[in-house]
């Protein structure tokens, strides 16, 4: 059956409300994401233990959001017939959000180690950590924001951090991994190693996010 003009833009202009909130959607977990990502910096360098409560409450509306989105995304793309653009934005949606929620889950992992750290003196890597965890949440914020303004050209500013973010976990690797004499138990030093490899890998999906930003205003992959 073949629609009437008028009821073809109907159908259009639904798809494009029906776009548009989930790219809203996509942005209200983003900003949650930005919370707990913010929350467990607090409880690893600031020894916040209210903190670590928070964040369990909000990584649960954090996987509320993905499921629902990548329910409607789903839900365009097999009933709404989307033309190649849309499909494009709707297919990089889905791939985005899972960055989003392993950042998420990520930040979660770090608020339960900051509560083993915290019966532990401070350690000397801890200024620098603090640093890398501080360039990982500009990465992950200009990543939104590009995403809200739908800017492909704040993928390079992010790939500029992700090298600092990079030579961060080089360099504090070591300072971890070949400490001597270390006193006392080396629980403190494992998690401080695991610590910098979420903090790398966080960074990591931030950099995917504005790549998929590209990729839905450009149709180009990096």
């Amino acid at each position: 059956m073949t629609l009437s003009p008028k009821a073809k833009r109907s159908v259009e202009n639904q798809l494009e409300r029906s776009l548009r909130r989930v790219q809203q959607e996509v942005l209200r977990m983003g900003t949650l994401v930005e919370q707990s990502f913010r929350l467990s910096h607090q409880a690893l360098f600031e020894q916040d233990g209210d903190a670590v409560q928070r964040i369990g409450n909000i990584e649960k509306q954090i996987d509320v959001y993905y499921r629902q989105i990548e329910s409607d995304c789903a839900t365009l793309m097999t009933l709404q017939a989307p033309v190649a653009q849309d499909l494009r934005l709707l297919s990089a949606l889905m791939q985005l959000v899972r960055d989003l929620e392993r950042i998420g889950d990520y930040a979660e992992d770090l608020s339960e180690m900051a509560v083993k750290l915290m019966k532990y003196p401070p350690h000397e890597a801890l200024e620098g950590i603090a640093q890398m965890s501080e360039h990982a949440q500009l990465m992950l914020a200009t990543s939104l924001v590009a995403l809200a303004d739908l800017d492909p050209s704040a993928g390079a500013r992010v790939k500029e951090l992700d090298d600092i973010v990079d030579d961060d976990y080089a360099r504090l690797y070591d300072v971890i991994a070949f400490q001597k004499d270390v006193p006392g138990v080396v629980e403190p030093i494992l998690l401080l190693g695991l610590t910098i490899r979420h903090l790398e890998r966080m960074a990591d999906h931030a950099t995917n996010i504005s790549q998929r930003v590209t990729y839905i205003v450009t149709g180009k992959r990096n």
